[in-house]
């Protein structure tokens, strides 16, 4: 884990600041981006599951 921080160090060091600052930003939006999609599907499809399995116990 050390040799991994090191290595992201020095690849932070040789960039330069702001770009560095871009690249943490865009990927944070990323992967809030891509929560946020994969939670509106789980909901989704959870619901649609649900409504199948209500609509076969009722027959």
């Amino acid at each position: 884990m050390k040799n991994f921080t090191t290595k992201v160090a020095r690849f932070l060091k040789s960039e330069d600041g702001p770009t560095a600052v871009e690249y943490a930003v865009m990927l944070a939006l990323i992967v809030i981006v891509c929560l946020t999609a994969i939670t509106a599907v789980g909901t989704q499809a959870a619901k649609q599951f649900n409504n199948i399995a209500d609509q076969i116990g009722s027959n």
